[in-house]
């Protein structure tokens, strides 16, 4: 690898861009390569690679349980750095403050355009719930919560949060049920939502974007928030290196203590697993630093800094556009000669489409702030 700055954005810390460039590119392009090579030929390796890309049932952890929660802990990572420049450009608080409420409210709109039946009027049968709702409610917190507490308060905060959704899972009784069970059906998370989500729950009878788990997913991004802090600070580039490695080691350590009594299970947020998440979070995040920002090798990351620089972008228009209609005008005259490699081609042509988009976004300087 050689060590370059060119074409890269200059004034921000790449490898916040490049992880989270990464994390994006792998559920709306990397992922349907595949799944598409796990269906196209019969092969352990190639099936065990495509079971990861669909998130577990229950137990367990799979890569894509990994994709959601490494996004929230980078959003709260480039917190300090966002909140930071705004108050040097002369942001007072009040302006920061109605900032992050229009944000966090443009976020859960878009969220809700994204379920695809805001405008059908049936609300009866609508999911309140997902993924941007989820990030909008995980930054309205975090962002409060850094607006008026101080580093060590906002550990405790988050720390305390996993602790309290532990205790309420295992301590509170579920009519019908009891307590402790952690079953899909007879866990408090599902009993709540039953009680309190209005139209329809997204998985059935359950959701796993529901009230009681948003308390984890805001640990979560505030985990972030603290490694941003770290990042932010005075120490030597190698120390923040070794103490993001550190901290990701120990969390890790502590996701699987914590899992004998609360699981890791994607489908609750559970404490376990949000620790688990931080901990791998922390530790991808310490050695994208360490190679991009302290190393110098940047000329790799160029096409992750890419996607990273309009991740929601991406991810909204992948949801709602079909680009395989983009791919066959190219492609249609030889790609039914290919065989079993035809699915695996396509899916790899629009990875390239989805990037070359963001390309031209990011060379027209267009770019999704929300």
């Amino acid at each position: 690898m050689q060590k370059t700055t060119e074409s890269l954005p200059k004034g921000r810390l790449l490898s916040l861009d490049a992880l989270r460039g990464l994390d994006m590119i792998i559920l709306v392009g990397i992922g349907g390569v595949l799944q598409a090579i796990g269906n196209s030929y019969d092969n352990v390796f190639f099936d065990a690679l495509a079971n990861q890309t669909h998130h577990t049932v229950w137990h367990g952890f799979h890569l894509y349980d990994f994709i959601f929660p490494l996004f929230i802990f980078m959003a709260g990572a480039s917190m300090p750095f966002a909140i930071s420049k705004r108050l040097e450009d002369g942001y007072n608080r009040k302006k920061l403050y109605v900032h992050i409420i229009r944000r966090s409210i443009l976020l859960f709109i878009l969220g809700l355009f994204y379920n695809g039946s805001l405008l059908g009027f049936d609300y009866s049968t609508f999911t309140y719930t997902g993924v941007l709702q989820r990030i909008a409610i995980a930054y309205f917190f975090s962002a409060l919560i850094m607006m008026n507490t101080n580093i060590k308060k906002q550990a405790i905060i988050g720390g305390s949060l996993l602790v309290i959704y532990w205790l309420l899972m295992i301590l509170l009784p579920v009519p019908g049920y009891g307590a402790g069970i952690l079953t899909p059906e007879g866990n408090l998370h599902t009993y709540i939502d039953q009680q309190l989500l209005p139209g329809r729950l997204g998985n059935g009878f359950y959701d796993e974007d529901g009230i009681l788990q948003q308390m984890s997913s805001i640990a979560v991004c505030l985990a972030g928030v603290l490694a941003g802090h770290w990042l932010r600070s005075a120490n030597p580039q190698n120390k923040k290196v070794l103490g993001l490695l550190g901290a990701g080691l120990a969390s890790v350590v502590i996701a699987l203590v914590w899992n004998f009594s609360f699981p890791v299970i994607f489908r609750l947020w559970s404490s376990s697993y949000a620790m688990l998440v931080i901990g791998m979070s922390s530790i991808l995040l310490g050695l994208f630093y360490w190679i991009i920002d302290v190393k110098g090798y940047k000329k790799w990351a160029f096409p992750f800094v890419i996607v990273g620089m309009n991740s929601i972008t991406i991810y909204l228009i992948a949801g709602v556009f079909d680009f395989s209609c983009i791919v066959n005008i190219f492609v249609h005259g030889f790609i039914d000669t290919l065989g079993n490699f035809k699915p695996v081609f396509m899916a790899l042509c629009i990875l390239v489409v989805e990037w070359l988009l963001l390309y031209f976004l990011y060379r027209k300087k267009i770019f999704l702030k929300v």
